[in-house]
């Protein structure tokens, strides 16, 4: 209940703050932070043109692993993933833009980093699913559960981005 309450109030807000543009929610990795990717995967997303609205390195407690993946807790790699999820820090970061979920999607690649074309993050960083170094929310529902999970209200940053003429008609 606590769960939907943050999530309708993250909505609420974040449609006060963004217009008509959408957010979504992305972590990199324990292992993308190991291996120092966290810079150059921003600078995908701000060269982009995306706006970002929070960001943090956290590390996750198991709870929140548990209910951030509640959806994939019946598959056989449910336990590993929170585990591994937990090993180490992730960068939590919240973007917004026009489309913003849909085009994520596309920079970080498909979850197979075998399946990845060359040029998105998985693609050029990745080998194996279990260590695909980040994670993207895969609809605009899930971006919205997973922003509230991650991020109290307070934590989303209204700003004037002062390049939007350039990006958007």
């Amino acid at each position: 209940m606590i769960c939907l309450l943050l999530t309708i109030f993250a909505s609420l807000f974040a449609a006060a703050c963004s217009g008509v543009q959408e957010r979504t929610f992305l972590a990199v990795k324990p292992d993308g932070v190991q291996r120092r990717l966290v810079g150059e995967i921003v600078r995908r997303f701000e060269r982009k043109g995306f706006k970002l609205v929070a960001l943090k390195l956290v590390q996750a407690s198991e709870e929140l692993l548990r209910e951030h993946y509640a959806e994939l807790r019946e598959r056989p790699f449910y336990g590993r993933l929170v585990k591994y999820m937990g090993s180490g820090p992730v960068v939590a970061m919240v973007w917004q833009g026009l489309d913003v979920v849909r085009a994520s999607r596309a920079l970080i690649g498909a979850t197979d980093p075998a399946d990845s074309q060359p040029g998105t993050v998985r693609g050029d960083f990745c080998i194996e699913v279990g260590k695909n170094v980040i994670h993207g929310s895969d609809s605009v529902e899930s971006a919205r559960r997973e922003i509230a999970l991650w991020f109290q209200p307070n934590e989303l940053l209204c700003w004037e981005d002062n390049t939007e003429h350039w990006l958007y008609e």
